[in-house]
């Protein structure tokens, strides 16, 4: 067997093959679906069922101007969309199947992920934020999240897993497979 030199090859008869996804649909749909799940949440706040504001809180890293804040946060928060969205096509590709069940299955995960894990570290690296062994100052205006953010209210764990699970739906229901 001869090998050329274009061929990537790891063994004699093993090939490496790079997982290839849509790039085109992914930037469409994780703009789509990060909309959806910016509106959820941010629909859940006008609603009175969280406090929660995540652009604001995202936001409030980078600039102590309120209202610039949402705008930036607003960015920031699309940015990590679609992040999150070429890891979802990733991983769509990697299993030869994206259906809206497994966006929302993947989605929910996500959001448990955010809940448990990250929000919660959140006060370790937001500068304008308190954590729960240290009050507010004139710079730290910003309440902790907590655990499963209850600190927002005790239907943000809900909102937010159900925004989540939008995101993922979207992008598992539209993605095209490559």
């Amino acid at each position: 067997m001869s090998v050329t030199a274009t061929e990537p090859v790891v063994a004699r008869n093993l090939r490496v093959q790079t997982p290839t996804m849509n790039v085109s649909s992914i930037l469409l749909w994780g703009f789509a679906a990060t909309v959806a799940l910016t509106t959820v949440l941010l629909a859940g706040q006008a609603f009175g069922l969280t406090r929660i504001d995540m652009p604001f809180i995202v936001g409030t890293m980078f600039t102590p101007h309120r209202d610039r804040a949402k705008v930036v946060g607003f960015a920031a928060h699309l940015i990590n969309g679609w992040l999150f969205a070429i890891v979802y096509a990733l991983y769509f590709e990697s299993l030869h199947l994206a259906t809206w069940w497994l966006g929302g299955l993947v989605g929910v995960a996500q959001g448990v992920v955010i809940l448990v894990a990250l929000l919660p570290l959140l006060p370790g690296v937001h500068p304008r934020m308190v954590s729960d062994s240290r009050g507010p100052d004139p710079t730290r205006l910003l309440e902790p999240p907590g655990f499963l953010a209850a600190n927002y209210g005790r239907n943000t764990p809900f909102i937010t897993l159900g925004a989540h699970a939008v995101y993922g739906v979207i992008i598992g229901a539209f993605y095209l497979l490559k």
